[in-house]
C-alpha cells in the first residue's frame, strides 16, 4: 500500500476544515442557521476524514513500513518554532474531537444557548489545530 501521499492529503484536508469552519461563522454570524449547520457538519466530516487518513498513514509507517516518525530537519531558532507550533497543535488536538462532537450534539438538538457557550471554545481551539497542522505539514515536508 503506498501512503506517500497521504501527509499532502491530511494538509488539503486540514486547510479546507479551516475555511469551512471560517464560513460557518461568517454564516451564523449573518443568521443563516440552515447554511451554518450544512458547512459545519461538513467541516466536521473533512476532520473525520482527516483523522482517519492521519491514523492510516502512521500506522502504515511503523506497522509495515519500519520508518517511525518523521523528524524534523530544521535546525536553529526554527527548531523551537516548529516544537511550540506542534506542541500546541497535539495537545489541543486531542480536544477537538470532544469538543465538536459536544458542540454539534448541542446545536442539533436545538440546545442553541448550550451550543453557542461551548462553540465559542471549540471554533478557536478547532480552527487553530486546522491551521497548525498545515503549517507543521509545509514545516516538515515541504521547508526542511
Amino acid at each position: 500500500m503506498d501512503v506517500t501521499a497521504l501527509p499532502a492529503v491530511n494538509a488539503i484536508l486540514n486547510a479546507t476544515a479551516a475555511v469551512l469552519l471560517t464560513l460557518g461563522y461568517i454564516l451564523i454570524r449573518r443568521g443563516r442557521i440552515a447554511q451554518h449547520r450544512t458547512v459545519m457538519l461538513t467541516a466536521f466530516a473533512t476532520s473525520v476524514l482527516f483523522l482517519v487518513s492521519y491514523l492510516v498513514y502512521h500506522y502504515h509507517q511503523v506497522s509495515y513500513a519500519n520508518v517511525g516518525l518523521r523528524r524534523f530537519a530544521g535546525q536553529g531558532p526554527i527548531r523551537q518554532v516548529y516544537f511550540t507550533i506542534l506542541l500546541t497543535h497535539t495537545v489541543l488536538a486531542a480536544a477537538v474531537p470532544v469538543l465538536a462532537v459536544i458542540t454539534l450534539s448541542r446545536g442539533l438538538s436545538a440546545r442553541y444557548d448550550r451550543h453557542r457557550a461551548i462553540a465559542r471554545w471549540t471554533l478557536p481551539i478547532w480552527l487553530y489545530v486546522s491551521v497548525t497542522g498545515v503549517i507543521v505539514y509545509f514545516m516538515l515536508y515541504r521547508l526542511y
